[in-house]
């Protein structure tokens, strides 16, 4: 595996230019590829199998790309098809997601946290484990968020429908005395900013890109595999091109040319 081949990054849609963000951040000098499955976006709402077979088309397609490494930035695709990638590509790091239970829990005051995540991510294994691990002594409070993955797709991070959504979907864990959310989606980092205007100043907000990013570099530092130059990041969508494109200066934070991948 060579040192300057790219790392593959993807999520079900442009939530996961969250976590790339961080990843670029703390390891600059990474030839990067993002693959937004936006065509079958949102994952929340899907099958575990479906999900599975989604993740093993983009890997496979990733793979191609020459990926030395594999990031699935994405929670609810981390807890359907994380393992199953793993045995498939033995011979590649893939670093998964999960919700932030353990440092949430550490650092709740009213011992009350709450859990915005798809249905997919909430309902899984993998998020049940979680809580069995780290939630001991802490009321975990969980909000599915149908709806609100669309509306991120589409750039409203600060419309009027996502505003009044993301409050009614907070004001249950605000009214259970709830002072630590965990952003448990990918997509919700984008809408952290509105999200501070609408939860009291000391409620803190938790997400996991940095955790991800760090365990990325550990494992290619023990491969020895980290990269020496940067390249620009290519960007690729299952979904409408001219949609990403739009979006990826708002949420990316510059402008790419986006190529569509059909698979």
């Amino acid at each position: 595996m060579r040192r300057d081949a790219p790392i593959g990054v993807f999520d079900s849609g442009v939530g996961g230019l969250s976590v790339l963000r961080e990843i670029r951040a703390r390891l600059p000098h990474e030839a990067l590829i993002y693959l937004a499955d936006s065509g079958h976006v949102p994952y929340g709402e899907k099958s575990p199998e479906y999900i599975r077979q989604r993740c093993r088309a983009i890997g496979d397609f990733l793979l191609e790309q020459g990926a030395k490494a594999l990031v699935v930035a994405c929670n609810t695709a981390t807890a359907a098809a994380v393992a199953d990638l793993r045995e498939r590509y033995p011979q590649l790091p893939v670093v998964g997601m999960e919700p932030a239970v353990k440092p949430a829990a550490a650092a709740t005051r009213s011992g009350v946290v709450g859990v915005l995540a798809t249905t997919g991510t909430l309902q899984s294994a993998r998020f049940a484990a979680l809580l069995d691990r780290f939630a001991s002594g802490v009321r975990v409070i969980t909000q599915p968020c149908p709806g609100l993955v669309e509306l991120i797709e589409r750039g409203e991070l600060r419309s009027d429908d996502t505003r009044q959504l993301l409050t009614r979907l907070v004001q249950p864990l605000l009214a259970e005395g709830c002072d630590t959310l965990i952003l448990g989606c990918t997509h919700y980092p984008f809408i952290a900013p509105l999200l501070r205007e609408i939860v009291p100043a000391e409620v803190k907000l938790i997400d996991t890109g940095a955790a991800v990013a760090r365990r990325l570099d550990s494992l290619l530092a023990a491969r020895a595999l980290p990269g020496e130059s940067a390249a620009p990041v290519r960007f690729w969508t299952t979904g409408d091109v001219q949609l990403m494109a739009k979006v990826l200066p708002l949420l990316w934070g510059e402008a790419a040319s986006v190529s569509f991948f059909p698979g």
